[in-house]
């Protein structure tokens, strides 16, 4: 179902869930049996960045490149120098994890060019549970903004309509009709329909009729959300 090219970038709203999905396709990826590269380019958001997740990705045979000062208490993070490498070394497939909306996505018009020459997929992300892009609409507007910021087109919508574990399969199967359309609108596939394997096998099969369905691992996880006893 999931076919990497060279490089792919992963974008969206805030809190769309960009990072745990980068970090699962990169863990997919390598377990493919690719070199794989996940490079943290969230110079804008000090929560919730898959440079936190090096060990889970080290573990998986996931290098990573991130931000100078990343999990530091400093607040201004720099374009890491081994950046240059995604585009000579040309074994590894690269994940591009970006900030959100267009602030965050500003940083890709800066290797744009790069990033065109090169085989590149961009994964719009979508959530219909997050705040303005709870419509189709909202979600295709937010996109023209990320491409103008970006100087790059998103070739393909991934539906990441979740709520973690909390997540039943009426929620998935209710968000499909407004990535299809959200997709249909801007003129790119729907890529895949995620779904958390921590709400279990029973209401995953009732998800069996939705065609490229991705199960996923709940990685990124909010404070509040992790048992510290």
């Amino acid at each position: 179902m999931l076919n990497f090219k060279k490089i792919t970038i992963v974008c969206g709203h805030y809190g769309c869930g960009k990072t745990n999905l980068s970090i699962n396709l990169a863990i997919d990826c390598a377990k493919a049996g690719n070199s794989v590269t996940l490079v943290d380019l969230d110079l804008v958001n000090p929560y919730f960045r898959s440079s936190e997740y090096g060990d889970i990705l080290q573990k998986n045979q996931v290098k990573l490149i991130a931000p100078v000062y990343a999990n530091t208490t400093l607040d201004l993070p720099m374009l890491p120098a081994e950046l240059n490498s995604i585009f000579t070394n040309s074994d590894d497939h690269v994940i591009l994890d970006v900030g959100g909306d267009d602030v965050g996505s500003t940083v890709l018009g800066t290797i744009a060019g790069k990033l065109r020459e090169a085989d590149y997929d961009m994964i719009y992300v979508v959530n219909r549970y997050r705040a303005l892009t709870t419509t189709a609409a909202e979600a295709v507007a937010l996109l023209k903004e990320i491409e103008v910021s970006s100087r790059l087109k998103a070739t393909a919508v991934a539906n990441n309509s979740h709520l973690k574990n909390l997540t039943t399969a009426q929620n998935i199967l209710d968000s499909v009709e407004f990535a299809q359309d959200a997709a249909d609108a801007l003129n790119v596939p729907l890529l895949f329909t995620t779904v958390p394997k921590q709400i279990g096998s029973e209401q995953i099969q009732k998800l069996s009729k939705i065609s490229n369905l991705y199960p996923i691992e709940i990685y990124v996880h909010s404070p509040w959300e992790i048992d510290v006893s």
